[in-house]
């Protein structure tokens, strides 16, 4: 085995060790409100599930050069978020949404991608998504980083307020793996399909 301090290497280093490692990573495209009405959307694989009772998911939002990205400004702000799945139908679109472009611009319309009301929150999120979730804040807790009092991330809970599932997906309460046809992160500009499905019973 190769042991590895942490502290003893760059933040890129630890970054491609830890991509490298937690792998497959599910895909949240987030989709926020500017104070200016522009539709923020951008995809985040530093993401996953809290709580079901009541339903809760996380995201991690990196500070690059401890500047907050739109995505956690406007979360700050409205306190309102819509949690995508990233699928095989429309990661192309949703990976060029990663491309930085200034606050006053909106990824959606720059993607092609169709922008579609919430019902329970004032975000709207996106038409192609199989899977779409409109979240309310919960808790937003700064975190790391390397200069005093400038946290590196910021990590948001948002409980999910509404589901929509298409219904090609859905059966008796339950979405198939297969339809959806999700797609997960890996390292560098690799992605992965769900691949081959086999069951191991939990012990009782």
């Amino acid at each position: 085995m190769i042991t590895i301090q942490p502290k003893d290497q760059s933040e890129r280093d630890n970054y491609k060790l830890l991509v490298g490692s937690i792998i497959p990573r599910p895909i949240a495209f987030v989709t926020t409100l500017s104070d200016e009405g522009i539709v923020n959307g951008a995809p985040f694989s530093y993401f996953n599930i809290v709580s079901s009772n009541p339903p809760m998911v996380s995201i991690a939002v990196q500070r690059p050069e401890g500047r907050l990205k739109d995505t956690a400004r406007n979360i700050y702000d409205r306190k309102e978020f819509v949690v995508h799945i990233v699928d095989e139908d429309n990661v192309a679109a949703i990976n060029s949404t990663a491309a930085s472009l200034p606050p006053d611009e909106s990824e959606i319309e720059l993607a092609g991608l169709s922008a579609v009301a919430s019902r329970v929150i004032n975000v709207p999120g996106i038409k192609e998504a199989k899977v779409r979730m409109e979240c309310k804040l919960v808790h937003a807790i700064p975190l790391g980083g390397t200069q005093e009092g400038i946290a590196g991330s910021d990590l948001f809970i948002g409980e999910v307020v509404m589901f929509h599932i298409a219904e090609g997906i859905y059966e008796e309460g339950r979405i198939d793996a297969a339809s959806l046809k999700a797609v997960s992160r890996l390292a560098g500009a690799n992605y992965a399909k769900v691949g081959e499905i086999f069951t191991i019973e939990r012990p009782q």
